[in-house]
Parts: structure tokens; C-alpha cells; sequence
């Protein structure tokens, strides 16, 4: 089947949402995990399995769902237009605060690889530059945002596979087991501190979804991308974050802003290390890219339902919707100035937290309905299994639960805050200004 010319073919989308896992979750990691120590690969294990679950989840619903507006439309069929409402708004806040937190990593590594030391305020307006970049962009529609992806994820390609393949040629399996549990933390502790971060790291995998209505045969594309990318990305992660621990010494990994460009600094020398830096500093950049159409069309279809407000619904000749990218811009101009801290992984780690306690109600709503969507579209046992879906769905739902229980509890309030909010925005908009919301239905493929 020829693709249409505006719309990106299955391949684009596994690739971008790779890219979204990957450029947003793995170049600063390893300085975080460093913090808890190489016994946080059980944390790793539980979440590639808890993500996997996820993803299984989501790829059902993918399937069978033929309401649009992606993990919104999910949410509707058990929890109706608040679910709609809360999913979208939620989401849009998740990727609102991981975006900034994206362009704070690529600033990271972008001043490893030039040799200079940023102050705060610096990292900030560089920060707000890249996003603004990342945006304009995106004006050319989707199609080239699916192409550019599928180029800049090698960025993160290389290195990170590199390391998961090479690396264990310098392994020390002595500095590996010495950085066990460096603060020596309780077991549950250990564990529940980097459940939030390892997590962190596979936001994105939802991501096919929103690309619902600008993807060549939906139903069928973004389940398998979903699957796949999730499942590539956990064997990526595991083994390279691993690799490092065991060619790093944990405190020097613990004191840098680029510990991929470390890792092939010690293994390589310097130039190698620049190498990365440069890399990791293009693929962060084009996960960037994804991330910000990924929001405006979050933005665009919910406005189109009359979620959101209209000016995120107005769009270019080329599908774009200018004006809500203009208003979304601000509003991350405004939060890079709010979070400035006297440190990059420290602003980086209290954005990742908060975006994680945002992102996971979508993901509680949307393995929720997964049973309201098989039975209000009557698929039978010999289409899906359901026992193994409400099980996959299950599973989703207690995961989610037990990473906001890992949270500190400042993020935790900070994140209920936030849907405070959109609850309050919900009555105001749907039962006081008695805003309507469109009904539509995608036919299925």
C-alpha cells in the first residue's frame, strides 16, 4: 500500500517512538541511577516488565479502539468525557514538563562536548532556545518530523548500542559489584528510588497513539510499533546503563552532565567521548523534535473536540497547528525560568519525577477501559484473548500505582496539584460554560 504523502508509514512511527523512549530517557540516566548504585538493574527489570505490560496494553487498545483522539479516546470508552478530558490534559502536562527536561539534557551534553561550564540562568536560556528551534521545525507537518526522527535516533543508536555491544570489553565485573548499593540503602528503598527515573526513561512508548490520525493504517501500525520500539528500547537500556556501571567508576559517573561521552572517554579516549557528546547532543535534539509535534497534536485533536480551547485546533495549509505550538512554547519558556536550579541533574531529575506522576494517570485510565473497549466493540475471545488482556491491563494498573508510591512526596503533591487543576478547568469548561464535546467515531480499518 502506497503512503499517503502526508502521513508517516509504520517503519517512521516505530522510529519515532523509539526516539521518544530514547532520546528522552537514556543520556542522563546513568548519572541518576549512579545515586542508588547497580542495584538498581532490578528496578530496571521490573519496569521493562511493567512497561512491556504497557505497551501489550496499549497496542490492544490501538487495535479495537475506534475512537479518535488516541489515549483520550481509550479513556472515553470507560470513564467517558472526563476520562477524555483528564487523559489529554494529563498527558499534556506530562509532556509539557519531559519536554523542557529533554532540552535540559541536550544542553548537558552540548556544553561536554563544547568544554564549557553553564550557571543556571545560561542552561536556562539555552534550554529555551532548542525548544523554540525544535518547534519551528516542526512547521513543514508531520511527515518530515517522521523522517528527521528516523535520521537523529541514530544518534542515540550508536553510542548506546555501541556501549550494550563493545563495552563489556572493558567491563570490570570487581567495579560493577563495588557500586552495588554505594549508600547503602535498604532493599525496597534501593529499588523504589529508581522505579520513578527507570520509568521516566520508557515515557514515550504511549506515543504511537497520538499519532492516530497522521499515520498510514492506525489500527494496525501503532500496535506493532508500540510492541516493538518498547521492547528494542528495555534490551537497550538494561544493557548499556549496566555496561557503563561496570566501566565508570560510580562517582565519577555521579559528577557528570554527559556519562555516555564518559564512558567512551575512559574506553576510547577523548575524542571518542567528544564523538558521543556530539551525537547524543543530535539525538536528543531530534527526540526533541518528535516530542513537540507529539504534543501539538495532543493539543490539536482534544481542541478539536472541543477539550481544549480553539486555538489549538487552527492549523496551517500543511496540517500544522501554528498557533498552539506559539502558546505552547510560552508556557515552557515560562517553566524553564521556574525550575532553574543551582545544578542541570538536579533540574533535570525534579522535571523527570514530575512528569512521570502526570504521565501515569493516562495510563491507569487507558488500561482501565481496555475491557470496556473489547466489549463495546464486540471483539470476541477468537479475535483477542481476554483473560490475557485484563491480566496485561491488571498488571499496568498496579505498576503505575506502585511508581507514584516511589515518588517523594513534594513531586507527589506537585503532580496532584496538576490534576487538581485540570479537574477544576473540567467543571468550569464542561459543567458551567456547558462547553460541547464532539462525538466522533474513526471506521475501522
Amino acid at each position: 500500500m502506497k503512503t499517503s504523502r502526508r502521513k508517516m508509514s509504520m517503519v517512521q512511527l516505530t522510529f519515532v517512538t523509539a526516539a521518544n523512549m530514547l532520546g528522552a530517557g537514556i543520556i542522563m540516566l546513568p548519572t541518576k541511577l549512579a545515586e542508588v548504585g547497580t542495584i538498581s538493574i532490578i528496578s530496571w527489570i521490573i519496569t521493562s516488565l511493567g512497561s512491556l505490560a504497557l505497551a501489550l496494553t496499549f497496542a490492544r487498545c490501538g487495535m479495537f479502539s475506534t475512537k479518535p483522539g488516541g489515549m483520550g479516546g481509550y479513556a472515553e470508552y470507560r470513564f467517558g468525557r472526563f476520562g477524555h478530558f483528564m487523559t489529554s490534559y494529563s498527558y499534556s502536562v506530562s509532556i509539557v514538563i519531559a519536554n523542557v527536561a529533554i532540552a535540559i539534557s541536550a544542553v548537558g551534553y552540548g556544553a561536554g562536548f563544547f568544554g564549557v561550564d553553564l550557571t543556571p540562568v545560561q542552561t536556562c536560556l539555552y534550554t529555551i532556545a532548542l525548544l523554540w528551534l525544535a518547534a519551528v521545525l516542526n512547521f513543514s507537518g508531520s511527515r518530515y518530523s517522521g523522517k528527521l526522527s528516523t535520521i537523529t535516533i541514530w544518534g542515540a543508536i550508536i553510542p548506546v548500542l555501541g556501549i550494550s555491544l563493545i563495552g563489556w570489553f572493558w567491563f570490570d565485573p570487581q567495579l560493577w559489584i563495588s557500586s552495588w548499593n554505594p549508600n547503602s540503602f535498604g532493599f525496597s528503598d534501593a529499588v523504589g528510588n529508581s522505579i520513578a527515573l527507570t520509568l521516566w526513561s520508557f515515557l514515550g512508548l504511549e506515543s504511537a497513539a497520538v499519532y492516530m490520525e497522521a499515520v498510514e493504517n492506525p489500527q494496525r501500525s501503532v500496535p506493532i510499533a508500540t510492541f516493538v520500539s518498547t521492547l528494542a528500547v528495555a534490551f537497550i537500556y538494561v544493557a548499556s546503563t549496566n555496561a557503563i556501571a561496570g566501566i565508570v567508576p560510580n562517582a565519577d559517573i555521579l559528577s557528570s552532565s554527559a556519562p555516555f561521552g564518559l564512558a567512551f572517554a575512559t574506553m576510547m579516549g577523548s575524542t571518542a567521548g567528544k564523538v558521543v557528546m556530539g551525537l547524543m547532543v543530535f539525538s536528543c535534539a531530534g527526540s526533541l523534535l518528535s516530542w513537540q509535534f507529539t504534543l501539538a497534536r495532543v493539543f490539536k485533536t482534544s481542541a478539536q473536540r472541543g477539550l481544549f480551547p480553539k486555538v489549538f485546533a487552527k492549523v496551517t495549509e500543511s496540517d500544522v497547528p501554528l498557533k498552539g505550538i506559539i502558546v505552547i512554547l510560552i508556557i515552557q519558556t515560562l517553566l524553564s525560568f521556574m525550575t532553574i536550579s543551582p545544578t542541570l541533574s538536579e533540574q533535570f531529575e525534579n522535571l523527570a519525577n514530575l512528569a512521570v506522576v502526570t504521565n501515569v494517570i493516562p495510563y491507569i485510565l487507558c488500561s482501565a477501559a481496555l475491557k470496556s473497549i473489547l466489549d463495546q466493540e464486540g471483539i470476541d475471545g477468537s479475535v483477542c484473548n481476554r483473560n490475557t488482556s485484563y491480566f496485561l491491563a491488571g498488571v499496568s494498573i498496579i505498576y503505575c500505582f506502585y511508581a507514584m508510591t516511589t515518588l517523594d512526596l513534594p513531586t507527589f503533591l506537585g503532580g496532584c496539584s496538576a490534576l487538581l487543576i485540570g479537574w477544576m478547568t473540567y467543571v468550569v469548561r464542561f459543567n458551567i460554560m456547558k462547553q460541547t464535546f464532539i462525538q466522533e467515531q474513526r471506521v475501522k480499518s
